[in-house]
């Protein structure tokens, strides 16, 4: 495995957030975090990359505790993906997706052929090459989110956490996203709200309900319409599509 959580528990402001939370993540296999708004999902990510402290509990990276990284050494194997980045500073996309090759420099290092194939691969993987030269503010939310995702491969990591990726795209592009993701020799987290996206290209879900796991494992296992009218609190119908061993979920009319 790469990714380990164990007994992970976060408060803030006197209300505890997460509790008890364990689960594992092989290696190159795509984790999908579910769960309604204010689970906690957001929150676990920013844990699992250091940008907070848990109250209890150690996640590792590899038998290692995180906690014992340097933030330099941790940001050359993970990269997170947030939700919503804003900058009013006049970059171009090809500024910010050479971001990600910061923990890879030092203070003083030339730029290499290395770091500009990282650039290149990560833009033409996330069909921005023609995009390279726009100025960030005249991008739509998708773009952005596209070129977050672009910095996070330039990073070359070999853990990745996205935080609702296919916000803002259309169809067509969360659909590559996703079946990127599962191409990408990396192990990744990705938080979710569309199930059946998650049933489609995750290869195990961890369902949050209140801070704490109701249920991990891999989607035709956890996607049951009891987990869904009890987590979700919608009626839904759950079959396998049709020549696979995969969910889908139809849900009912409110």
């Amino acid at each position: 495995m790469t990714i380990s959580v164990r007994n992970i528990a976060w408060s803030t402001g006197g209300k505890l957030i997460l509790d008890d939370i364990s689960f594992d993540v092989s290696s190159t296999r795509v984790l999908g975090l579910l769960g309604p708004n204010g689970s906690g999902k957001s929150s676990l990510l920013r844990l699992i990359c250091r940008l907070r402290k848990p109250s209890s509990g150690i996640i590792r990276v590899d038998e290692v505790d995180v906690a014992g990284l340097s933030r330099r050494a941790l940001a050359q194997r993970l990269a997170l993906v947030e939700q919503q980045v804003a900058t009013e500073a006049p970059v171009t996309v090809a500024d910010v997706v050479r971001l990600g090759r910061l923990p890879h420099r030092g203070p003083l290092s030339a730029w290499t052929e290395a770091d500009e194939a990282a650039v290149e691969g990560a833009l033409r993987a996330t069909d921005l090459i023609e995009y390279r030269a726009r100025a960030w503010r005249t991008l739509s939310g998708g773009e952005r989110q596209r070129a977050q995702l672009a910095r996070a491969l330039a990073q070359t990591p070999t853990e990745l956490l996205l935080d609702e990726p296919t916000n803002h795209l259309d169809i067509r592009h969360q659909l590559e996203l996703l079946a990127l993701l599962r191409r990408l020799p990396v192990t990744s987290i990705v938080t979710m709200h569309d199930v059946n996206l998650a049933a489609m290209f995750c290869d195990d879900i961890v369902v949050l309900r209140a801070g704490r796991v109701a249920a991990a494992g891999k989607p035709v296992e956890v996607l049951t319409q009891g987990l869904i009218a009890d987590v979700f609190e919608v009626g839904a119908e759950v079959h396998i599509a049709p020549g696979t061993d995969r969910p889908h979920i139809r849900f009912a009319h409110l």
